[in-house]
């Protein structure tokens, strides 16, 4: 990082910024890294401390670097992906926002789901395997689980093997949480037994599985909003509803035997 002459037509902390994350590149920092402090950036650079501060509450924003108050400024795990770029907090239909964000989880996640089985690292699995033990236990104990169901789908777009994949998360992070508030966390024995099946399909390494078991897993909550907005609605459900005395018989009798 040399010193050079600024363009005095241009914000001093906006070249800076773009200095910084010419240095991010250069030296190849990873999620976490640190970059040097304040004080020597601004010395590196030739400019006043206060405009590296502004420079860095730029990258904040940008969401490519992380402010740890006493530690310092690091680098973000997804640089430079917002939490909301697609401006999906403005929209106000939540319950149609829900199901068209299921559509495109449906067209995308299937297929990152495949990609996973092939590529995914003993890492990357443990990552998952862990992140599903935390969900279970949070759902077993009634405890809120959706951060590790976020990161659980985030862990299956970074083992993809696809540089565009993790890029995409936030359409299905904002999916599992507008989907799992709008629900009131109803599908929660689905929820285990899908994320169980999707993990043990890429622990397996089977690509056509993992496929399957993503899509019954969006295919379950596509689902239960069908029939939430029917009930709504006044609609009648599409399928009777099997009286409680008929689920508890140990056996169904067969016409013969009732006739005699």
């Amino acid at each position: 990082m040399e010193n050079a002459e600024y363009d005095s037509s241009r914000p001093l902390a906006e070249q800076v910024a773009q200095k910084i994350k010419d240095y991010i590149l250069e030296e190849k920092l990873k999620a976490g890294d640190k970059l040097p402090t304040e004080t020597a950036l601004a010395k590196e650079m030739g400019v006043a401390r206060s405009t590296v501060r502004e420079a860095i509450k730029r990258l904040e924003s940008q969401n490519i670097l992380t402010v740890r108050h006493g530690a310092g400024s690091f680098v973000t795990d997804q640089p430079g992906l917002a939490d909301d770029p697609l401006g999906l907090d403005f929209i106000e239909d939540k319950e149609r926002l829900a199901f068209d964000l299921l559509e495109v989880r449906n067209i995308i996640e299937p297929a990152i789901a495949a990609l996973a089985a092939h590529h995914a690292t003993p890492e990357q699995i443990a990552e998952m395997e862990q992140l599903y033990d935390q969900m279970e236990y949070h759902i077993l104990h009634g405890q809120d689980y959706l951060e590790e169901d976020m990161k659980f789908h985030r862990a299956i777009a970074q083992a993809s093997g696809n540089l565009v994949a993790p890029q995409l998360t936030p359409i299905i992070t904002a999916s599992v949480e507008v989907f799992t508030e709008g629900t009131h966390r109803t599908l929660l024995q689905e929820t285990l037994d899908t994320h169980k099946a999707v993990l043990e399909a890429i622990k397996s390494g089977d690509s056509t599985w993992a496929r399957d078991a993503m899509t019954l897993h969006i295919s379950y909550n596509r689902d239960l909003y069908r029939k939430m907005r029917r009930q709504r609605s006044g609609e009648p459900p599409l399928t009777p509803k099997v009286p409680k005395w008929v689920l508890a018989l140990k056996e169904l009798s067969s016409p013969q035997e009732e006739e005699t």
